[in-house]
């Protein structure tokens, strides 16, 4: 039963990060009306950086189609997490009304890492 809800979990996960990864490069999904002015000015400046969202955008789709499929799915959220950090403390500092979602995106990343762990442990003996 635990595998089935992880699979479950994970695919959402993994599809929501292929999709905002996705949105980076076609701009599909209107930015929201009520977003603070902080917020505002940190994604006019990482805009300005012209080869920024292209390779987030890039990690978000690799790192979601590998956090879905079980096998690679312990480098999936490694790839993940620089992301997801950023996704947590962007919402911490500019948006705290995104803080749940964000939470919650990253305890499951910290449960699939978890969860994987003797995965990387040839890589920290």
């Amino acid at each position: 039963m635990k595998n089935k809800i992880l699979f479950v979990v994970c695919l959402l996960f993994g599809l929501m990060f292929i999709n905002a990864g996705l949105n980076k490069f076609f701009n599909y999904m209107p930015m929201p009306k009520d977003m603070p002015e902080s917020l505002m000015k940190l994604m006019g400046a990482f805009m300005s950086i012209s080869w920024l969202m292209p390779l987030v955008g890039t990690v978000e789709v690799v790192g979601g189609a590998l956090f879905i499929m079980q096998k690679t799915r312990a480098l999936g959220a490694i790839v993940i997490l620089p992301v997801m950090v950023g996704v947590l403390l962007t919402n911490l500092i500019n948006a705290p009304s995104g803080l749940p979602i964000a939470l919650v995106l990253f305890v499951i990343n910290i449960w699939v890492i978890i969860e994987n762990r003797e995965k990387y442990l040839p890589m920290v003996r």
